[in-house]
């Protein structure tokens, strides 16, 4: 008679922890946050227009996200800066749309009324430096 092998469950620790990890991306417009910091640090205005919410809405689902590790925040003026801190967290949005069997979309510009540095450079502040390449900077 063989002998039958057996998986040993991870720790309650372990689980308790993904849960936690899960729950942060429970919510359609983390995801859609995520998303769009998948191609590098946005502000929240930017994030807001493209979204089409409302800056505390915004902010509060920020908020979510970071405190579970996921971004990371930094401030320059009155502008509030986000990117991914766990990068691996895009392999799960890419895993979800794959078993959905969703298609990648094409993104579409940013929205016209966005008053970030990136979308109105005209509005008198200068650019992040770190938007820019080295010889776009000493330019």
């Amino acid at each position: 008679m063989q002998k039958k092998e057996y998986t040993i469950p991870m720790n309650y620790a372990s689980a308790e922890r993904q849960a936690r990890l899960f729950k942060a991306l429970m919510h359609p417009v983390r995801l859609q946050i995520l998303d769009l910091l998948r191609d590098g640090e946005q502000c929240v205005c930017h994030l807001e227009a493209l979204l089409g919410q409302r800056q505390a809405y915004v902010s509060q689902q920020l908020a979510v996200l970071r405190k579970a590790g996921l971004l990371n925040d930094r401030r320059d003026g009155g502008n509030s800066y986000y990117c991914i801190t766990r990068p691996e967290v895009l392999g799960l949005l890419d895993s979800a749309r794959a078993i959905m069997g969703e298609a990648w979309s094409e993104r579409s510009a940013p929205p016209p009324d966005c008053p970030c540095p990136r979308c109105s450079p005209s509005l008198g502040r200068s650019p992040d430096p770190v938007m820019f390449s080295t010889e776009e900077i000493l330019r």
